[in-house]
């Protein structure tokens, strides 16, 4: 598909414009730092789209400032009583030293993590890591079996890692579908309508109309989820959707 690229200057609030094969204009503001973006059909000019952006420039600003206000998620030193997440609720850690595997236990109120002693915070952060990642391969065979036979599609592979800057991917072509590890810390409803938007993508590559009417049709509270999820504390790396 042919993409352009292009920038407006609206005082000090820089606009990405991308033109591209679509029927409507489509704005949107990112966390974490409020970047702004349209979406236009290539047919439209940027005189017009200018005039489109000056006439949303009072939500434009107050959508970047409810976004400035999120609450972030300091960089962890995994340390004891120190806070965590875990499927959207707040956990205590408590570092366990002990002279065998490591493990994690999830208790009532607390993250037990269970190291060898003199173990560095690299390590504490990839044992941690790992649960997580253990989490999320034990759940999501299950919801996406549920969503194949809802949507009629279907899923050849998925995979779990850290991204920078998205919640989750869609390889069309491979129909491989990959989940930033981070949703294990999110709500389960988050996690589940990201695996939804990725598997929607099967159906529909862009996100138009269709996409969002089919999103309609499969969750349709999911613009609620996508503000739930954007209202948790994100990490300090910057993430968006």
């Amino acid at each position: 598909m042919n993409i352009n690229m292009e920038k407006l200057e609206l005082g000090n609030i820089t606009i990405d414009v991308v033109k591209k094969d679509i029927k409507n204009i489509h704005l949107s503001v990112h966390p974490p730092g409020g970047r702004v973006r349209i979406s236009a059909p290539k047919r439209i000019d940027l005189d017009t789209i200018r005039v489109f952006a000056i006439s949303k420039l009072n939500w434009i600003k107050k959508q970047q400032s409810r976004i400035r206000m999120q609450e972030r998620e300091a960089p962890r030193d995994y340390i004891n009583r120190e806070s965590h997440f875990f499927k959207g609720k707040r956990y205590l850690l408590k570092v366990i030293e002990h002279n065998a595997p490591p493990k994690v236990i999830l208790r009532h109120s607390t993250i037990d993590l269970y190291i060898r002693p003199d173990s560095n915070r690299a390590k504490r952060r990839q044992v941690l890591d790992e649960w997580y990642r253990k989490h999320m391969k034990e759940i999501l065979p299950a919801l996406i079996e549920k969503w194949e036979v809802k949507m009629g599609v279907y899923v050849n592979e998925f995979g779990i890692k850290k991204m920078k800057t998205k919640w989750g991917t869609c390889n069309r072509q491979a129909k491989r579908i990959w989940l930033n590890l981070e949703l294990a810390k999110k709500p389960p409803e988050c996690l589940e309508y990201i695996l939804v938007h990725e598997m929607v993508h099967l159906l529909e590559r862009y996100h138009n109309d269709r996409f969002k009417s089919l999103m309609d049709k499969f969750i349709p509270k999911w613009r609620f989820y996508r503000d739930e999820l954007n209202r948790f504390p994100v990490s300090h790396k910057d993430w968006k959707y």
